[in-house]
């Protein structure tokens, strides 16, 4: 990461006060991963993987910073997002990239909205950022090959792994499919 971009993450976070944050992810490495970096640079961090959790400690000490999962077993990153506390900077994480969740996310009042996976840099960078200039692009965007790769794993996913099914929704033959979920992910 550029050193730049560091001491202006520092130098942001400098004027804050109330550096509580509420994490929201199911899953399970990533909530670890990203809870100890926001911890190391600061944050006071409660992570929890459902969204009855982040509803319980949003009532009990809203957060003044939020990182939600949008798509969870139990809800969605939307639903908690403001309840208890109307000025909470939240950023909404999703592996569903669409304009139309995305376009609900900042209606909700969410003032960024990143794809997974995100960079923490990314992700501290679009909680502390107060100006009303557009956001940096991403230092390392997902390629192409990965952005369907990703897409095409959360279809196979959400047809519960059934290949017939997943290449009708995606308009795929069959064993097109099954050679590209049988490959590693590209990068």
């Amino acid at each position: 990461m550029d050193y730049n971009v560091t001491v202006k993450i520092h130098e942001a976070l400098k004027d804050v006060e109330d550096r509580t944050c509420l994490i929201l992810d199911d899953d399970g490495p990533f909530l670890q991963r990203l809870a100890r970096a926001l911890t190391q640079r600061g944050f006071l961090v409660s992570a929890v993987s459902s969204a009855s959790e982040a509803k319980d400690i949003a009532r009990m000490n809203p957060p003044a910073f939020a990182v939600l999962d949008l798509r969870l077993e139990d809800g969605s990153g939307l639903e908690t997002l403001h309840q208890y506390r109307p000025d909470a900077r939240a950023v909404i994480l999703t592996g569903y990239g669409a304009i139309a969740t995305a376009v609900a996310a900042v209606k909700a009042g969410a003032v960024d909205y990143l794809a997974k996976p995100a960079e923490v840099e990314d992700i501290i960078r679009a909680l502390v950022n107060k100006g009303d200039s557009l956001p940096e692009p991403p230092e390392n965007p997902m390629s192409a090959d990965r952005v369907r790769w990703e897409h095409i794993q959360r279809v196979y996913e959400l047809c519960n792994h059934n290949v017939s099914e997943t290449a009708r929704r995606l308009n795929m033959h069959r064993r097109t499919l099954q050679r590209i979920l049988a490959k590693r992910a590209p990068r």
